[in-house]
């Protein structure tokens, strides 16, 4: 009989990554209603030592691969490990981050276990013994609610900050299994460039300021970045904004970019196009700053302001500067 909720603990650098956090909470809740118990797995070299957190999060049990061949991701290494530790163990779900690391490992896992992969997911619940979720389409604008019955084990992507976090229960531990690292390593990672920041890494961020067409030019990124300073926000945009060469691909939100649920996105020049609104409705609260009455942006925001954002964004800053002094 199958059992077990298990958790994929992703993480980078040796730092486990917020999202599994927020999948062991649920997580816990989960395998309580189930009667099962709630098992993480952490891929790495030098990983055995983050196990304890995972304890403390709700982990009854962490299977921990720790080897050299699993130092970088690479979804062959990974994909054959977790395939063979799952058809060991025979667990009702496994749950992943919709992460680019998420996506792409839970699919090839769900072809290699010949199982059902629900992906996008933006909430879970037990009913009559099942896993039922609930999903975003046609850019936001309806739910779907999904479950795969006789899918054994479940695969499912959660997208990150949809999902409350527990308060970590300090001293909790979880019975700690050494696994092996199995399968032919095809795939070898020479290199890994990454672009340092010291703002927060977009799709984990609470707070975001995003720009879109009306910020006008590259030179007037700094304007938000410095709005986005003072709150610690992440600083994202439009594909209008990309496509013009004003900042980076890797901070793109929408369908064609990253898909970010913070406490506060702040819209600053964004009409709202229908593929942008993909990326970000799921937002616990959205303000809109576009001088256009008739923006589509208003439409889905809590929060707008008919004005020029050249205006609006510095007395936001002004006034945000001396309530969080």
């Amino acid at each position: 009989m199958a059992k077990g909720i298990w958790v994929f603990a992703e993480q980078r650098d040796g730092k486990i990554k917020k999202v599994t956090y927020e999948l062991l909470s649920a997580g816990r809740g989960l395998a309580d209603s189930l009667g099962e118990e709630l098992c993480a797995v952490l891929f790495g070299k030098d990983v055995t030592g983050l196990a304890a957190a995972l304890g403390e999060y709700g982990a009854d049990k962490v299977f921990v691969a720790d080897n050299d061949k699993l130092t970088e991701y690479t979804n062959d290494a990974y994909v054959s490990t977790l395939a063979d530790l799952a058809k060991a163990n025979d667990p009702t779900a496994i749950f992943f981050g919709y992460t680019a690391v998420g996506r792409d490992l839970g699919a090839s896992l769900a072809q290699r276990l010949e199982t059902g992969m629900v992906s996008d997911c933006v909430s879970v619940k037990v009913d009559g013994g099942q896993l039922v979720f609930d999903r975003p389409i046609y850019a936001g604008k309806a739910f779907v609610t999904a479950s795969c019955p006789e899918a054994r084990p479940v695969v499912a992507a959660m997208r990150p900050n949809v999902l409350a976090i527990n308060e970590p229960q300090a001293g909790k531990q979880a019975e700690v299994v050494s696994v092996e690292a199995t399968g032919d390593i095809r795939q070898v990672v020479k290199e890994v460039a990454m672009a340092i920041s010291s703002r927060p890494e977009l799709t984990e961020a609470s707070i975001i300021v995003s720009a879109g067409r009306g910020v006008k030019g590259p030179e007037n990124m700094k304007l938000l970045e410095d709005f986005a300073d003072t709150l610690g926000a992440a600083v994202g945009c439009s594909r209008a904004v990309v496509d013009a060469g004003w900042y980076p691909q890797a901070q793109q939100v929408g369908q064609t970019g990253k898909t970010v649920s913070p406490n506060l996105y702040i819209a600053c020049g964004i009409s709202g196009a229908i593929q942008h609104l993909a990326g970000m409705s799921s937002s616990k609260c959205i303000v809109a700053i576009n001088k256009d009455p008739e923006a589509n942006i208003f439409k889905v925001a809590d929060y707008g302001i008919v004005g020029d954002l050249f205006e609006v964004v510095p007395l936001l800053k002004e006034e945000l500067k001396k309530l969080l002094a």
